[in-house]
């Protein structure tokens, strides 16, 4: 499954570094893969932030327009 964030993220369990089909955030330019706890540029003109907060922040206004299936999967990431 792939929730996609935002044009450079997507939460994903398609990643290598997806296990048992816990997601990651993935940077979609970069390939690379974070789990919650991880510190990420979420963009070049910002600080090192958990990826957790990244994924709550870019889900925003989203978080309503998830379905019983991604919102589980979301708490899964967060439950990592």
């Amino acid at each position: 499954m792939q929730i996609i964030l935002s044009a450079s993220w997507v939460l994903t369990d398609e990643h290598s570094a997806s296990n048992e089909g816990i997601p990651v955030l993935a940077n979609r330019e970069t390939g690379e893969a974070y789990g919650p706890a991880d510190t990420v540029r979420a963009y070049p003109s910002r600080d090192l932030v958990p990826a957790a907060r990244v994924v709550d922040r870019l889900l925003g206004g989203k978080k309503q327009e998830l379905g019983e299936e991604e919102i589980a999967f979301v708490r899964a990431f967060f439950l990592r």
